[in-house]
């Protein structure tokens, strides 16, 4: 049974979010979605915001939102350093999607193109929209309406 677990851990500066021994994560990388199972190849890549999701050793999903960050894959570990990670029950899922509306409107009412602006702007909707798909998807796999 030790083969078929992977020492998780999701770390941001602020905390530990997760560290548990789990049976697969599923990430969004900067080349597209990967799913790490145990005995995985070595790996490192870029996190674009998104959602993670995770089967614990018990079956049952976990679901986090990311901002971006690097995961890194070992034998039987997996580390992801995220800017910021959430797990989806502690995301108010009406605060997120306040929070990527203010951001919308305020790149509508960009009046001067400013590019650092801009892209933080951007980055805000994206990180949102990750935060509301995790709470929709932690919904959905514990049948709450």
């Amino acid at each position: 049974m030790a083969d078929k677990i992977i020492h998780f851990e999701i770390v941001t500066p602020k905390r530990v979010v997760l560290k548990e021994e789990v049976m697969q994560i599923t990430v969004p990388t900067m080349m597209g979605e990967i799913t790490v199972l145990p005995n995985h190849i070595p790996l490192v890549a870029s996190l674009q915001p998104g959602v993670i999701e995770i089967k614990k050793k018990d079956g049952l999903p976990e679901v986090m939102s990311v901002s971006g960050g690097f995961i890194e894959v070992l034998k039987d570990k997996v580390v992801i350093l995220a800017d910021t990670a959430e797990r989806a029950e502690e995301i108010d899922e009406k605060r997120a999607e306040e929070a990527r509306m203010r951001a919308e409107e305020a790149k509508k009412n960009l009046k001067q193109f400013d590019q650092e602006k801009f892209t933080n702007i951007n980055a805000s909707i994206v990180k949102e929209l990750a935060r509301s798909k995790a709470v929709k998807r932690w919904k959905k796999s514990k049948n709450i309406q």
